[in-house]
């Protein structure tokens, strides 16, 4: 299990999506992850739908007037009037100014110099995701860049994150003690790690960071979300049973096993199967 009970400041720590029918968006991802779901309309002045595995809060979906389903990310901050500034002045624009979502927290919704939209939220009553890194909950937010290097100074400057090279050229968000942070409550994450034949400094990586290629000239820069999942192959069949579409076969890369697909909506996912090396 992978239960979590609050977040550092500077780690993404809570997932929505928004909706223009959240009850329909329910059915398919309850099909899909197998969420259970608890209304909560005191948090938000539209419909606030908590998705749960085992009791416990892992996503959630909203309602959404404009038109276009979306994946937010949120990063965990002191807070979000002090983050708001720092953005405008790393160069970043500010969507919507910090509100409260009702006792939940407060967040404020964010664009880096790029356009990539990300949220931030200061826990009051919430924390952000109680499990992660298991099938059906978060797994990873990925920043897609076209320039890693202002990406970089604008992350850096806001939230005090570091690049660690991957391989195939892909890079990860590292956030200096997060590891230990982790380990107090896992302290067995660094053997598994090491075991699993990760890169040295791994155990601080909070988000990754995948340059957009030339294959994809249209794409803007933007957030993605990617769930764990225990069979990549069958949760994309599924996907399309429940009116899904496959984007992206699955595929394998290292460590992992990977999928995106659509919801019937439109929002787009990564689906993600952890695969170890070889011994």
């Amino acid at each position: 299990m992978h239960e979590r009970d609050g977040y550092p400041p500077g780690v993404p720590c809570w997932v929505d999506t928004g909706q223009a029918d959240p009850a329909a968006a329910a059915a398919f991802y309850g099909g899909l992850f197998g969420w259970d779901f608890a209304d909560a309309p005191s948090r938000a002045a539209t419909s606030y739908l908590l998705a749960r595995l085992r009791g416990a809060d892992v996503a959630a979906i909203a309602s959404r007037t404009e038109e276009g389903a979306t994946w937010n990310t949120y990063v965990r901050v002191e807070s979000a009037a002090e983050t708001v500034a720092e953005v405008s002045a790393a160069g970043g624009r500010v969507v919507a100014a910090p509100f409260d979502l009702a006792g939940a927290a407060r967040v404020a919704w964010l664009e880096d110099r790029e356009g990539a939209a990300f949220r931030v939220w200061q826990p009051k009553e919430h924390a952000g995701a109680r499990i992660v890194n298991e099938p059906g909950s978060l797994n990873f937010n990925v920043l897609n860049t076209r320039d890693a290097a202002a990406a970089e100074s604008f992350y850096g400057s806001v939230f005090g994150w570091k690049s660690l090279a991957l391989a195939d050229g892909a890079r990860a968000w590292t956030l200096a003690g997060y590891g230990e942070h982790v380990a107090q409550s896992d302290p067995g994450l660094r053997a598994r790690m090491a075991q699993a034949g990760v890169p040295p400094g791994f155990e601080d990586v909070i988000a990754t960071l995948l340059p957009l290629g030339a294959d994809q000239p249209h794409a803007p820069a933007h957030w993605s979300v990617t769930f764990a999942v225990a069979d990549v192959d069958a949760t994309a069949e599924r996907a399309t049973q429940l009116g899904g579409r496959v984007l992206v076969a699955p595929f394998d890369a290292p460590f992992v096993r990977m999928a995106q697909i659509a919801d019937p909506q439109g929002a787009t996912l990564v689906t993600s199967q952890f695969v170890p090396l070889a011994a």
